[in-house]
């Protein structure tokens, strides 16, 4: 890697760091439920509402991109991601925190439409995949970081300035704002679009293309599993093992950490074995861990089955989306806002999620998040290589 790309790719990885920002809707929904005293259908409106707009967003990023570039809509998201966590800061009302859960999504969005395809544009190639997934992996660090801030700050274990577990919103706040300094300074040459941008319904057409259609699919059952499970692990532990929310918030993290090392073994072993030979063992061990969470009632059993789905989910994002981008080489901000539209798995899989944990228990819940898997088992012929 030449000295040019690698002094470009540390703004481009901190603008990862702050893409793993929207992952902060898992523990916050818990502890808004419980400061709020509000049930699980209710509470699960936040995770769902962060993901609804990318269903209504992505597609229109990606012909945004078209008309502004990739760098200037990256550092868009940016600016409607600080002022997402700016708001928490002044309150904890209802209204507040679905106003700032609205712009984090919406940030977002835009943000996991352009990074994406900008990332190829200093890397391309075979090795896409693999740096896309250490971009995952910088991601992972600041999800598995959200849930032990806000568990510090909720047991005033660091200075919280009266903002208790909300102190996790202005220090997140402090590296957006360097994210965006670093990456306006920093010098991309994008490639020029050849022709007339797509319109809107041009993109949507491209899901016509089978893989395109497949792979969006993919990414809306990795999506729903993965804030699931960010939203549902501590959950499971208060109802199973009895634990407070402050001690299962652990939970959460434990996810995230076995996605921050999925994702930094994952860039490597997608250079030296076969991407489909890799993702039928991620998707193993995420079958594994649903029956771990349907059956398992000890703390040691509910862990393992979270630490095999952080590994198994870690890198499918990656390998999915690599799939459909270098399927349609002459269409990539398109079938990146297609894409990221699929994120709109957050939004479907929290709420059914949510109206069967509250009819059956948490059990119901990961009953959902298995259909997701059991998919992901039918896409496996479609990963080449």
């Amino acid at each position: 890697m030449s000295k040019n790309i690698k002094l470009t790719i540390i703004p481009v990885m901190l603008c990862f760091f702050a893409m793993g920002f929207v992952d902060l809707v898992g523990i916050a929904s818990n502890y808004v439920k419980e400061d709020l005293a509000l049930n699980d259908s209710t509470a699960n409106i936040f995770p769902s509402l962060v993901f609804f707009w990318f269903l209504i967003f992505s597609v229109p990023t990606g012909m945004l991109m078209n008309k502004i570039g990739r760098k200037k809509t990256v550092l868009l998201s940016l600016i409607v991601t600080i002022v997402s966590l700016l708001l928490p800061i002044f309150g904890e009302t209802f209204t507040i925190m679905l106003i700032s859960f609205s712009l984090l999504g919406i940030g977002n969005a835009l943000m996991q439409t352009s990074l994406n395809p900008l990332v190829s544009e200093v890397i391309g190639g075979s090795h896409l995949a693999s740096t896309l997934t250490f971009g995952q992996f910088v991601k992972a660090i600041a999800s598995f970081m959200a849930p032990y801030i806000a568990m510090w700050g909720a047991m005033a274990t660091i200075p919280s300035f009266g903002l208790g577990w909300r102190v996790l919103f202005p220090i997140y706040m402090f590296i957006g704002v360097l994210a965006s300094l670093l990456l306006g300074v920093t010098s991309i040459k994008e490639e020029k679009i050849d022709g007339k941008p797509s319109t809107f319904s041009e993109c949507l057409k491209l899901l016509g293309k089978p893989i395109v259609l497949l792979s969006f699919l993919g990414i809306i059952c990795h999506v729903g599993i993965d804030v699931g499970t960010n939203t549902t692990a501590p959950k499971i532990l208060m109802e199973r093992v009895g634990m407070t929310l402050n001690d299962a918030a652990f939970a959460t993290s434990l996810y995230f950490i076995f996605r921050t090392i999925g994702c930094l073994t994952g860039s490597y072993f997608l250079r030296v074995i076969k991407s489909k030979t890799f993702f039928l063992i991620s998707i193993t061990m995420m079958a594994l861990s649903m029956v771990g969470m349907f059956i398992g009632d000890s703390k040691i059993e509910l862990y393992v089955a979270i630490a095999l789905v952080g590994y198994g989910n870690s890198n499918v994002f990656s390998i999915i989306f690599s799939q459909a981008l270098l399927s349609v080489p002459d269409k990539k901000n398109e079938v990146s806002g297609l894409m990221i539209m699929g994120l709109f798995g957050g939004t479907i899989f929290p709420l059914l999620m949510g109206f069967a944990s509250d009819a059956v228990g948490q059990v119901g819940a990961v009953a959902i998040m298995a259909i997701g898997v059991i998919y992901l088992f039918t896409y496996i012929k479609n990963v080449k290589q």
